[in-house]
């Protein structure tokens, strides 16, 4: 397994005359599978939430989503499953799954009861993966209709952060209208998951089976994108780095002993780009081709059980011009607004959160706007009419803010 790692400018072109110039730089990773490449196991821990309101079909289509899974694990691959309510138990602890009839009979078997401690459930979840990770594609789903009423939010946040510190990636699933959409999308954005809206039951199936034809894709794990940059070039200070897809996550930036910056990308998908956008500086150069950074990534390969491969250096050119001519780049292009429109929907948010319910309804117009430039049709549609019903005086609903949260992250999915 190889990476595939290509940067793009918005805007390839300087101006030699500007002190200062601002350039997005876009830059697409991915897995390349190889012919000699082995096929991975899948070590898959379902952490799911059996409280008292999944009671009735919530809790039986969870099942059955659950089961479809177990039908879809390979020879080779592991499985867990923790359930919880107040408190958390292990269903079915760490294994090579050699009989999934029994583990079938005993997710039938779960019923609803008690109240949620979310923190409880990913603690013993991730205890299960743990003994699973060697030379396998780790992976939690946590499924949860409700608020960690019974448990504490910070601690589900630092179990997402000792998570991403084994290589153990955290998957969310807000189910219903009533889960706080706050913790689920820090724990999957920490430890380099996805956060999905499963805003109707029969929704369960084909959302647990997206995560898993992710997981499936894994290639290459624990991976970091490492950035060089040239003399007079400086990243932006306030929110420089962030993953414009498959998903928006806003990247932490760690500065490297060696002077360079890194930000951690989880795994990577085979043949499937995750597109990064850095915010740069660039100060006055010669004229002529020059670099402004050269990049790199560091990652795991669990088919060969190797751990801290670098990818081959890949510098970033700018051409430098006497008499300045725009070569903009339209798909980096679709990048920025990618952005823009995610960190337009927080604006609004944040406006709603101080009681300001005409700068949310301006906002959230603004990044439907944006969304339709992007030809995010489906986007622009869900953020316009949470704009219209502020407007109007109306209260947005839990399912209203739901929809206009993972729309601002990505294409909505609903069936």
């Amino acid at each position: 397994m190889k990476v595939s790692l290509q940067p793009t400018l918005n805007d390839s072109h300087l101006g030699a005359e500007q002190l200062n110039n601002q350039r997005q730089l876009a830059v697409s990773i991915s897995a390349i599978a190889e012919q000699m490449d082995r096929n991975v196991p899948l070590n898959l821990c379902l952490v799911l939430d059996h409280s008292g309101s999944m009671n009735g079909k919530p809790l039986e289509i969870v099942k059955e989503a659950a089961i479809c899974l177990v039908d879809r694990l390979k020879g080779g691959d592991r499985l867990s499953i923790v359930a919880f309510d107040h408190r958390a138990k292990v269903l079915v602890p760490n294994q090579v799954l050699d009989n999934p009839e029994k583990v079938k009979r005993q997710i039938k078997r779960l019923a609803a009861d008690g109240g949620t401690s979310i923190d409880e459930g990913l603690r013993l979840g991730i205890e299960e993966l743990a003994k699973g990770k060697q030379e396998t594609i780790s992976q939690i789903f946590l499924l949860t209709d409700g608020e960690n009423e019974h448990g504490d939010n910070n601690r589900c946040l630092k179990f997402a952060e000792l998570a991403a510190n084994y290589n153990l990636t955290l998957n969310t699933l807000g189910f219903g209208d009533n889960w706080n959409q706050d913790v689920l999308e820090k724990i999957a954005d920490a430890a380099a998951g996805v956060l999905s809206y499963i805003q109707k039951p029969d929704q369960a199936v084909d959302a647990f089976n997206r995560l898993f034809n992710r997981a499936q894709s894994v290639g290459l794990t624990n991976a970091y994108l490492l950035f060089q940059l040239m003399p007079n070039v400086r990243l932006a200070e306030l929110k420089p780095i962030a993953q414009v897809s498959p998903d928006t996550i806003e990247l932490p930036v760690q500065p490297e002993p060696d002077g360079r910056f890194s930000v951690r990308l989880g795994d990577l998908m085979k043949d499937a780009e995750r597109v990064v956008l850095a915010n740069l500086y660039v100060g006055k150069l010669p004229v002529g081709k020059q670099a402004v950074a050269n990049l790199q990534v560091q990652y795991d390969d669990p088919a060969q059980n190797l751990t801290g491969l670098y990818s081959a250096n890949v510098p970033v050119y700018a051409e430098v011009q006497e008499t300045y001519q725009p070569n903009p780049n339209s798909e980096v292009q679709q990048s920025i607004l990618a952005l823009a429109k995610y960190r337009q929907t927080q604006l609004a948010e944040a406006k709603l959160q101080q009681g300001d319910r005409a700068g949310a309804a301006t906002m959230l117009q603004t990044a439907a706007k944006t969304a339709l430039q992007m030809g995010d049709n489906s986007a622009a549609t869900v953020l316009q009419t949470s704009a219209t019903r502020l407007q109007m005086g109306e209260q947005l609903s839990e399912s209203d803010r739901k929809k206009t949260r993972i729309v601002s992250k990505t294409v909505l999915q609903d069936s």
